[in-house]
């Protein structure tokens, strides 16, 4: 089936929504991450010598922290909600074009086994690049060991999971199709998109997110559905921001940073 050809207008239209949806979320995301990435290699011990913290405390206070990390979640998945206004169906699926399908059976093995392989492979990735001084050390929990951490580290592994996964997969996809790009212009320049909104952890947490958002992108153009890379990601940050105290404890040198 051909695709409609669009307007000069359709297309401004839908460039205006990618603008939109990224400048709202990841693509801002990404600028910053840039500086950070150029604020990082230009201090005294360059990005070896440096750290970051992915769910850094926001308060001393423990429920003004609570709030403002639920603020926070929140507030992040609304790219996500405008996301799906632009592409809504009045017909089921309504966001089809988001890959959000009917889940199927053989979901939960796709999404066990894609986090198998992409969460240790994003491990060696970091291990090697911590070695070279390529990557900052990362802490993935900055967060004080109150009775809420470990479900709002949960819920913040399941907002990445969503975020990202029906913005650059389901959404860019999507839009980038519409405008008539070919199959591997979107899967590589969706890559880099991800790649660059991670670059605050140094070139390793570029390289490793850059492999993933190809292998993702990759096998999301035969599926055509989300669902598994939603649960995919969430599995593999939800480990990462749990299981990280336990991990910087035990390998220090490979994190550059205290455990908690």
């Amino acid at each position: 089936m051909t695709a409609p050809v669009l307007s000069r207008s359709d297309k401004g239209r839908i460039w205006w929504q990618i603008v939109l949806v990224l400048g709202l979320g990841l693509g801002q995301s990404a600028i910053y991450a840039i500086v950070s990435l150029i604020d990082y290699a230009t201090r005294p011990g360059g990005l070896a010598g440096q750290t970051t913290t992915l769910n850094p405390t926001q308060s001393a206070r423990q429920y003004i922290d609570l709030t403002y990390q639920l603020l926070d979640i929140a507030f992040s998945l609304a790219p996500v909600v405008l996301a799906g206004y632009f592409v809504w169906s009045s017909a089921r699926p309504h966001l089809g074009r988001l890959g959000v399908v009917r889940p199927r059976a053989s979901d939960p093995l796709w999404a066990l086994g894609l986090a198998l392989v992409i969460g240790a492979g994003g491990i060696g990735v970091y291990v090697l690049a911590r070695q070279l001084g390529f990557a900052v050390g990362v802490d993935a929990s900055g967060l004080a060991p109150y009775w809420w951490t470990v479900p709002v580290l949960l819920l913040s592994a399941l907002r990445s999971g969503l975020q990202e996964e029906l913005v650059v997969l389901g959404f860019l996809y999507d839009r980038l199709g519409s405008l008539g790009w070919n199959r591997w212009a979107i899967i590589l320049t969706a890559a880099l998109v991800r790649g660059s909104y991670h670059l605050y952890q140094g070139w390793g947490g570029f390289a490793g997110n850059l492999v993933m958002g190809l292998i993702f992108g990759w096998l999301y153009t035969r599926v055509k559905r989300v669902l598994p890379f939603v649960v995919a990601h969430f599995l593999i940050d939800a480990v990462v921001f749990v299981g990280y105290a336990w991990a910087a404890t035990t390998f220090p040198s490979l994190f550059g940073v205290s455990g908690h």
